[in-house]
């Protein structure tokens, strides 16, 4: 019995972090600007850290859905929201992104500091 409760609670860690990006608005989808976002680092080492356990696995895979980090027309759209939409967006979840963009103890100002970044043109030096 403990063994079944042990693999159901392993099943759904894993059907949660497979789907916590699913569903977001997507971007380009060609493997050129899939491959860019994965290239790119946020040059504050803090924020990199951030960027890298919590971002990176959905927005350099276009299959996601999520914007790719880089991708400066997906990203010049949802800008043009204003930032505050987009921190609220993150905050609260939105489409296949779950509350808090899974950083649960981000602040306002880190948030802030990852679209910026993720919303960069992948040809403008990141890092």
């Amino acid at each position: 019995m403990l063994f079944h409760k042990m693999l159901s609670s392993a099943v759904a860690i894993v059907v949660i972090t497979l789907t916590a990006c699913g569903g977001g608005a997507g971007g380009h989808s060609s493997a050129a600007a899939e491959l860019a976002s994965r290239n790119l680092t946020p040059s504050d080492p803090a924020v990199a850290a951030i960027y890298n356990r919590s971002c990176r696995n959905c927005h350099t895979i276009a299959a996601t859905g999520a914007p790719l980090t880089g991708d400066s027309t997906t990203w010049a759209t949802l800008m043009s929201k204003g930032r505050e939409t987009l921190v609220n967006n993150v905050v609260n979840g939105f489409g296949g992104m779950p509350p808090f963009g899974m950083c649960m103890d981000c602040d306002l100002e880190q948030f802030e500091a990852l679209i910026d970044f993720m919303a960069s043109p992948a040809d403008k030096d990141q890092g």
